[in-house]
């Protein structure tokens, strides 16, 4: 019996992510070849949609300004093969491969237009993991005031007493593994301290 799986395709191997940094407008591509790209998002178009890559389903965004364009796709090396008959369209070969986790946080962010109201400390605390330094900040003093708004709802009457760090929770988690995450606490905690919760 052989050792080998039947359609085994022993010379894929995982694909080098790309570094992502996430500004108000800007996003900035560090590929793992050195080069580097920045895309303006302002005034950008963006196309969402499923694809192919090295024979494999990927989810892809192609985001187009001015007269260029940049595609980001998640990595091949972990979708299911895709058949020959599938009729979708082909990633770029020059395409950026991020992790799943921060395509689904850049295209929530890019989709939605880069609005941070109305949004959870959850997902504050995932945006803040992919911004820049700046940017990350801002997004801590955004945390601040959701987690205080919570915790005034909280101590409603009859209520128990609404912790605003118990609502930073999800940043305090991004930030044991996210230098920028760990930035954005540390804005969302100077801002409490100055707010007096």
């Amino acid at each position: 019996m052989s050792a080998n799986p039947l359609y085994r395709d022993m010379s894929f191997r995982p694909s080098p992510r790309a570094e992502v940094a996430l500004a108000w407008s800007e996003l900035s591509l560090y590929l793992p070849d050195g080069r580097w790209r920045q895309i303006e998002l302002d005034g950008s178009s963006n196309e969402i949609r499923d694809a192919t890559a090295r024979r494999r389903f990927v989810r892809m965004m192609t985001i187009e300004w001015g007269f260029e364009s940049a595609a980001v796709i998640t990595p091949p090396d972990r979708g299911a093969i895709a058949p020959r008959v599938a009729q979708l369209p082909s990633a770029p070969d020059d395409a950026a491969v991020v992790e799943a986790g921060v395509f689904e946080t850049l295209a929530d962010w890019i989709s939605t237009s880069g609005r941070l109201a109305g949004r959870t400390v959850e997902e504050l605390a995932r945006l803040a993991s992919i911004a820049t330094a700046p940017f990350a900040v801002a997004i801590g003093e955004i945390a601040a005031q959701v987690a205080r708004d919570l915790a005034r709802l909280a101590r409603g009457p009859l209520r128990g007493a609404g912790d605003v760090l118990d609502w930073l929770q999800p940043l305090q988690l991004a930030a044991r593994t996210s230098p920028r995450a760990e930035d954005a606490l540390v804005a969302a905690l100077a801002a409490c301290t100055a707010g007096g919760d």
